[in-house]
């Protein structure tokens, strides 16, 4: 699924000659970097559960990839989180300018519902999709959790509204991903429930497992700095509920998303186990 994913994004990446070089450099070199895909994969993977061909959910993969890549190339400028390292490779910025990167981030955003409005069938689908992706990366989710993270570096806050900025910042994009997936799938109403249930829980596991990896991972595996978010004064798990309790919870959660799709029978085994690596993996 993931070759799958990355062979469609190098083909909605070859530009005709209006793209400027330098523009389409940056944006290939920030959105075709060696990643883990796992929004793309819970589209695909939340497709098939509904009982429809993951193929039909190939472009709302790469439309979600899109947006989550564009809100990394603005992340890491010096105005936000100030990262020189991505992926492993350097950030958009530090190889093609702070201009240059804002501009890449831009054109990925627009391109991402170029890809939904024009790739998805039918076309209701295409404008419900579209709806469910404006908002999960708009004020009041994405967009709106990074700019309560920023502005709760140093803050005194505790776990309740830690979770609430990382559902947002994180979890809303993860969320979004499944229901997409489930309906070009045709999902059910109940479908869709135990898929935003899988999603919601899934997400805070996600992002508390990145704060373990910033403590404790090293920068070759991680692909960006580690340590970054305690030296820079951000609101991580670990520094609100310390490092056994942050896996604890972790661990807590992911087995609350496993069950939260054992409703969907074997084509729930795909779901199940991006949970399990999202607990166990190391970058």
């Amino acid at each position: 699924m993931r070759r799958r994913v990355d062979e469609a994004l190098d083909g909605y990446t070859r530009y005709g000659a209006d793209c400027p070089s330098e523009l389409a450099a940056a944006i290939r070199h920030s959105l075709l970097a060696p990643a883990k895909r796992l929004r793309p994969l819970l589209v695909l993977m939340a497709c098939e559960a509904c009982g429809c061909s993951s193929n039909e959910a190939l472009a709302a993969a790469c439309a979600v990839e899109m947006i989550h890549t564009y809100s990394l190339v603005h992340d890491d400028l010096p105005a936000m989180d100030d990262d020189d390292l991505r992926r492993g490779l350097p950030s958009c910025h530090a190889k093609f300018g702070e201009a240059t990167a804002i501009l890449a981030g831009d054109a990925l955003l627009a391109q991402a519902f170029e890809v939904l409005s024009k790739d998805v069938r039918p076309p209701a689908v295409a404008a419900r999709c579209c709806g469910e992706l404006a908002a999960a990366a708009g004020a009041c989710n994405l967009v709106g959790g990074q700019q309560d993270d920023l502005q709760a570096e140093f803050a005194d806050l505790g776990i309740d509204e830690l979770e609430q900025i990382h559902r947002r910042k994180t979890g809303a994009m993860i969320c979004v991903s499944l229901r997409l997936g489930g309906i070009i799938g045709g999902a059910s109403d109940e479908q869709l429930a135990a898929l935003d249930a899988y999603g919601e829980r899934l997400g805070v596991a996600f992002q508390i497992v990145d704060d373990l990896l910033d403590l404790e991972g090293n920068e070759r595996s991680l692909g960006k700095r580690a340590r970054k978010d305690s030296q820079s004064g951000k609101l991580t798990f670990p520094a609100v509920l310390g490092v056994e309790k942050s896996r604890r919870r972790a661990e807590a959660l992911v087995a609350q998303a496993i069950d939260a799709v054992a409703s969907f029978g074997p084509w729930a085994a795909p779901l199940q186990a991006i949970a399990r690596f999202v607990l166990e993996r190391d970058r």
